[in-house]
């Protein structure tokens, strides 16, 4: 059996110059999901809410996810597990047709709950550091415990599908809209509506997402050499003096922008480019 490796100057053909320890997060757990989220209900905006009254038919636009709130509590029954709780929020675009009028566009929010439960491994140390903090004992950061850290990887999801009900009996009152973070209020420039409507929208999405558990954690690792940039800093702009033809000359001739790409991308993939909260 061969020795433990330590740190320090490592004797080895493939260049590996020494071991270090290094202080980094550690992926205990992960899994990936794809969801298809039916029926899910639509909050408009006030405004939105007035045309969906009137209208006659909707037809489906886009969906941006907002935000994304996690918590993770540790699962009482089976040591070292942990149940995430994820909550998304999207910002929902669609057209609602009012008699032989253009379709009005309509936006709105919808939440949407997940669970999983994912192996975190376990650690009772309290966790101190000199690093700034302003709300902390003594200015400094402390950790009160030692939970694993849930990361949430997404993408904006894709809208299946989109309909305009009556409400009645069949759709009794499913108001569940409270604790909507500011930030996410501040996304649709006024009031959500949740009352006494007539007509309501649901939404169908397909949601693709990662979600790990991680944890700080020492680990010792091969160094093969200093990380030091091969390229040069660029000093465009600096004195003023450049000729702006020379630059032109520069860039390249956006042939996509002309001639858009016949045919799809890899693997049947759609690309959507990303977009900010309140765009």
């Amino acid at each position: 059996m061969p020795d433990k490796t330590m740190p320090g100057p490592v004797q080895d053909s493939a260049c590996v110059r020494e071991a270090v320890c290094i202080h980094t997060k550690k992926i205990y757990d992960s899994c990936k999901d794809k969801d298809c989220i039916e029926d899910l209900r639509f909050y408009p905006t006030q405004s939105a809410q007035s045309v969906i009254e009137r209208a006659v038919s909707i037809r489906a636009g886009k969906a941006e996810l907002l935000y994304v709130y996690i918590d993770v509590e540790p699962v009482g029954f089976n040591r070292g597990f942990f149940t995430v709780d994820v909550r998304y929020y999207y910002k929902v675009t669609a057209e609602a047709f009012v008699g032989a009028a253009r379709p009005v566009e309509i936006c709105g929010l919808c939440v949407f709950d997940k669970r999983v439960i994912l192996f975190g491994s376990e650690g009772a140390a309290k966790i101190f550091s000199s690093q700034t903090s302003l709300d902390g004992l003594d200015e400094q950061l402390l950790r009160q415990s030692n939970l694993p850290t849930a990361v949430v990887e997404v993408v904006d999801p894709i809208v299946l599908n989109m309909k305009l009900v009556d409400v009645c009996e069949c759709h009794p009152c499913d108001c569940q809209l409270s604790d909507i973070p500011p930030c996410i209020c501040n996304c649709f420039g006024c009031e959500l509506c949740c009352g006494s409507e007539s007509k309501r929208i649901y939404v169908t999405l397909g949601q693709f997402s990662i979600i790990r558990l991680e944890r700080d954690t020492q680990l010792l690792i091969p160094v093969y050499d200093y990380c030091l940039p091969e390229k040069e800093c660029a000093c465009g702009g600096c004195s003023g003096d450049e000729d702006p033809c020379e630059i032109f000359r520069h860039v390249k001739f956006p042939v996509n922008e002309f001639f858009p790409p016949s045919n799809p991308l890899p693997g049947g993939e759609c690309h959507h480019p990303g977009k900010g909260c309140c765009s």
